[in-house]
C-alpha cells in the first residue's frame, strides 16, 4: 500500500506543494474521497478550501464506467468520453437523462454540503484541484475544464496518484500536475490505500466546517 489513508496522502501531497503557500492558493476538492486530502493540504499552506461538484455519467449497464462527466456551474461543462460512449452504444437522449439525473444530484449535494456557504473566488488567484485518486479522469478533466472557465492565475492538479496514461491528457487541461506516484498498471484507486473506507456526509461536512470562508491569512 502506497498510503495509509487519505490523511496520510494529503499531508504528503501538502508537502509536494509547499512552493505555493506563498502564492495564495485555493484548495479546491472534489466529493468525497478528495476531501480529507484536500483538507490536509489547505491546512498546510493556511489555504481556503472548497468543493467541485462534479458527476460521472455513467454507462447504463456498467455505471462505474465512465462515458462522461458534468461539473455545477451557472452553465453545467459537460466532458464526454465519446469512444466509450460509442462502445457502449449509447444514444443522445439515453445520455442526456444520465446527465441530467447527476445534474439533479450535484444540486442536492450543493444544498447537502454547502447550503448559504459562499464560494471561494478563485479570479486571479492560483486554484489547485485535489482528489483521492484519478481512474479513467473524465471526472478530473471536468473539474479542471470548469475551474479553468473561473479564471484562475494557474491551474494545478495535485493527487496521490493515477494512471500513468491518464496523466497525459491530463497534463494538457492543468498548468502543473503534481502526481505523487503513477502506475502503468492500476487497477483501481482503493488498492493504493491501506484505509479506503467510504465518507459519509457527515464527515464531509464536519471537515468543510474547519474551514469556513475567510477565515485563513489568505482569505
Amino acid at each position: 500500500m502506497s498510503f495509509m489513508d487519505r490523511a496520510d496522502a494529503g499531508r504528503k501531497l501538502a508537502q509536494a506543494l509547499l512552493t505555493y503557500r506563498d502564492q495564495q492558493p485555493v484548495i479546491l476538492a472534489l466529493l468525497r474521497g478528495g476531501v480529507p486530502v484536500a483538507a490536509e493540504v489547505a491546512a498546510t499552506l493556511d489555504a481556503p478550501l472548497d468543493l467541485i461538484l462534479v458527476r460521472k455519467i455513467g454507462v447504463p449497464t456498467q455505471p462505474e464506467l465512465a462515458m462522461g462527466a458534468v461539473v455545477d456551474g451557472g452553465l453545467p461543462i459537460v466532458v464526454r468520453n465519446d469512444e466509450v460512449i460509442r462502445m457502449a452504444g449509447v444514444d443522445e437522449a439515453e445520455f442526456a437523462a444520465i446527465r441530467d439525473k447527476e445534474l439533479a444530484e450535484i444540486e442536492r449535494r450543493r444544498r447537502l454540503y454547502l447550503g448559504d456557504r459562499a464560494a471561494v473566488d478563485v479570479a486571479g488567484r492560483v486554484a489547485v484541484v485535489i482528489d483521492d485518486g484519478v481512474a479513467t479522469g473524465a471526472t478530473t478533466r471536468a473539474a479542471l475544464r470548469a475551474t479553468r472557465m473561473r479564471r484562475p492565475s494557474k491551474l494545478v492538479l495535485a493527487i496521490p496518484v493515477a494512471p500513468t496514461d491518464a496523466l497525459i491528457a491530463l497534463r494538457e487541461e492543468a498548468d502543473h500536475v503534481i502526481c505523487l506516484e503513477d502506475h502503468e498498471f492500476f487497477g483501481a484507486i482503493g488498492f493504493f490505500y491501506a484505509d479506503f473506507r467510504q465518507l459519509s456526509d457527515q464527515q464531509v461536512k464536519d471537515t468543510l466546517a474547519r474551514f469556513p470562508v475567510g477565515a485563513t491569512n489568505h482569505a
